[in-house]
């Protein structure tokens, strides 16, 4: 997790953040008149970005992602809950590089490019447990502050952010990763190895992840169903907001599984074998 704050030394991750998060605002703005929940949020095929530059530009694309967020929260969905939505979509950009460095571990092939169907499965999963870690979030802190009940948003954002990031990603991954390369702007070729953690264990990194955010996702829906007699999707509003203390606690652990997963993963490794 190192690079995360290293990275504010180079001015090329500057860069990188503030066109990720322009790129994110920009596209989510002319979207905001399509609402799912009013003022939680919308149809959102910009939520393909954060995948695609977390890999590309890593804790670039991360910071990029929760700015961009937060600037499109300005256009109609800024509440409290939007500190949550800082965290969220931070976790949609930083858990797939760090993810996809560890499953490429012991790979020759590290590049984050879908080349083959070995990595379009990667990336597909990828997708999947950040969509979940960001909906796990976002739906606990939304619910903690009785803004919206955990059932019905975990559902929505998670499957709001798989859908595009599966749709469209690989699609944008093809077109622009030859030139991101050829132009040296991936974070792998910028950030200095030092200036990166190494990785701790990246098998048991990945299994925290995956048990913080898939199993937080379920287990939460499983007290938010049973518990509080909330509902999934459309359906929870319906029922008002019911979230309470036992909800609240129990996604904690589940939350610093992720991150506590995420610092294992490092990203030395990626570094070093990118240089090469």
């Amino acid at each position: 997790m190192k690079e995360v704050f290293t990275m504010w030394k180079y001015t090329q991750m500057i860069v990188l953040t503030a066109l990720s998060a322009a790129i994110y605002a920009a596209v989510l703005i002319p979207f905001k008149g399509f609402v799912i929940i009013p003022s939680l949020t919308e149809v959102r095929p910009a939520n393909v970005f954060p995948f695609v530059f977390g890999l590309l530009f890593g804790p670039a694309g991360a910071w990029g992602a929760a700015i961009g967020n937060l600037i499109g929260d300005f256009f109609g969905t800024l509440t409290l809950g939007s500190i949550g939505g800082f965290v969220g979509n931070f976790l949609l950009g930083y858990i797939p590089y760090k993810l996809w460095g560890a499953i490429f571990y012991n790979s020759k092939d590290k590049e984050p490019s879908i080349n083959s169907g070995k990595k379009l499965a990667a990336y597909i999963a990828v997708v999947i447990v950040s969509s979940a870690a960001c909906a796990l979030v976002i739906s606990w802190f939304a619910d903690l502050i009785r803004l919206a009940p955990f059932a019905a948003l975990s559902v929505i954002i998670t499957i709001n952010n798989a859908i595009a990031g599966i749709v469209l990603g690989p699609f944008i991954l093809l077109i622009i990763y030859p030139r991101i390369k050829q132009w040296g702007l991936l974070w792998t070729e910028i950030m200095r190895p030092e200036d990166v953690s190494p990785s701790v264990s990246p098998r048991l990194g990945q299994l925290l992840v995956w048990i913080g955010a898939i199993g937080g996702v379920i287990v939460g829906l499983i007290i938010a169903l049973g518990l509080y007699n909330q509902a999934m999707a459309a359906a929870g509003f319906g029922k008002g907001t019911q979230g309470g203390v036992a909800l609240a606690i129990i996604m904690i652990p589940f939350i610093a599984l992720v991150f506590i997963g995420g610092w294992m993963l490092g990203g030395k490794e990626q570094v070093l074998a990118m240089q090469e």
